[in-house]
């Protein structure tokens, strides 16, 4: 039970480590090149060796730790948006080696933190692109980062949501382009998260797919926090953080994994 975003707010932060407390959630994806940063680091050496801890590459938001080259606006030194960003990538227009640069960076910020990296994703998931997806895994293979994310999930779950389903397809789409050739890293077997985002609905989604876990590893995805003034500067999935919050420490959702027919694990115990 993976959350990303440790280290977009203080609230967040905050958030994801009270699931942590709860029992929930094993492991956490972290942001190293925004102001919460500075928040975050001291609170992953309190959480203990319990939560697995991994780097959530940062593409999109804010300034690189490296030069940036291509990743950046030349402008104003910060990263192309999302959607500036796989245009680019689409078009071939982002060198691997400004990539490989910033990840190196990122992972080696993490690691000054004093905690052992687990595994290595992105944030939007833009680790999948054209131009990034093998810079990206080679360089977590350097660095000694054994388990990279591979966002590929069902089309089958949760059908009657459009926009997860419209993502998923684009994700597939750009995954397929981008990895032909690259080396294949090791991941979990399912991966699961987008279907479950969605305020009020993530609560009996969640309940329903822990009914359904296939024999293997599946890596689930949640973003939990409280919204606070910083949050709002950074992302605009801001209000139902807090009900997955509320969901992910409600009773009922602990009672199902104590039942014990599956085991909470982070990606070091691969």
């Amino acid at each position: 039970m993976n959350a990303d975003d440790f280290g977009l707010s203080a609230g967040v932060n905050r958030g994801i480590l009270e699931a942590h407390s709860a029992g929930v959630v094993s492991s956490v994806s972290v942001l190293v090149n925004l102001p919460a940063w500075e928040d975050a680091a001291p609170r992953l050496g309190a959480a203990g060796p319990g939560l697995g801890v991994g780097l959530h590459l940062n593409l999109t938001a804010g300034k690189p730790l490296s030069r940036g080259g291509t990743l950046c606006d030349a402008r104003t030194g910060g990263f192309h948006p999302l959607t500036a960003l796989v245009v680019r990538a689409l078009a071939g227009r982002i060198d691997p080696a400004d990539v490989a640069a910033e990840c190196a960076a990122q992972v080696a910020r993490l690691r000054g933190a004093g905690v052992a990296i687990t595994h290595l994703d992105s944030h939007r998931h833009v680790h999948v692109l054209p131009g990034v997806w093998r810079a990206a895994v080679e360089t977590a293979r350097r660095q000694g980062v054994p388990v990279v994310r591979v966002p590929l999930e069902s089309l089958g779950a949760n059908p009657g949501n459009w926009p997860a389903l419209v993502k998923k397809v684009a994700l597939a789409a750009a995954w397929r382009v981008a990895s032909p050739g690259a080396p294949a890293p090791r991941s979990a077997d399912r991966f699961f998260g987008i279907s479950l985002q969605g305020g009020a609905e993530f609560l009996p989604r969640l309940l329903a797919l822990l009914d359904r876990l296939e024999p293997g590893t599946t890596e689930l995805v949640v973003h939990p926090g409280y919204p606070d003034g910083d949050l709002a500067d950074w992302d605009r999935y801001v209000a139902p953080r807090a009900a997955e919050l509320a969901a992910l420490t409600a009773p009922v959702v602990r009672e199902r994994i104590r039942r014990g027919d599956f085991r909470l694990i982070h990606f070091g115990a691969l």
